[in-house]
């Protein structure tokens, strides 16, 4: 209960008390809300990206990313494409607005003649504004980040079979 246990003759005296329990109910349903549309905004595709130490430019509302994944194949957003209908689904993605930035994410396994396939595919597309996708670098320095730790080969020992 909100009201307090008073003897005092007065039954209109006020209560400062604020009920909070509207608001919580109100925030539990935002976080709800945002828990379920985050994960649907991202692009969900595991590629292993170069490190770049470029300063990060501004993303658009609604970014049009290319990927080359490992195996080779083409994904625009989470839909895979063949080599072939790139054109027609870029125009898809981009409602034939060929002044849109195409963000290229390759595998850093992809050789280099294969990424420029791709962004040939999009030049005789019509495609001219290709952003190339990385990792940021450590900023500031202009050095990459450290290579993950490799572990150490010990050389057999002179008892070992050979």
């Amino acid at each position: 209960m909100a009201g307090g246990l008073d003897s005092s003759e007065d039954d209109l005296a006020e209560s400062h008390d604020i009920n909070v329990t509207p608001f919580i109910d109100v925030m539990l349903v935002l976080l709800i809300i945002f828990m379920v549309a985050a994960p649907l905004s991202t692009v969900d595709m595991a590629v292993e990206l170069p490190v770049s130490t470029a300063k990060p430019q501004p993303r658009p509302d609604r970014p049009v990313f290319l990927t080359i994944k490992a195996d080779h194949t083409l994904a625009l957003g989470n839909d895979p494409i063949a080599p072939g209908r790139l054109a027609e689904a870029v125009d898809t993605a981009t409602k034939m607005d060929r002044q849109q930035r195409i963000f290229l994410r390759a595998d850093k396994s992809i050789p280099y003649g294969e990424l420029m396939q791709v962004m040939n595919l999009l030049r005789h597309a019509g495609y001219l504004k290709v952003a190339l996708v990385g990792l940021e670098g450590v900023e500031g320095t202009g050095e990459l980040p450290p290579a993950p730790i490799q572990p150490a080969q010990t050389p057999p020992s002179p008892d070992a079979p050979r």
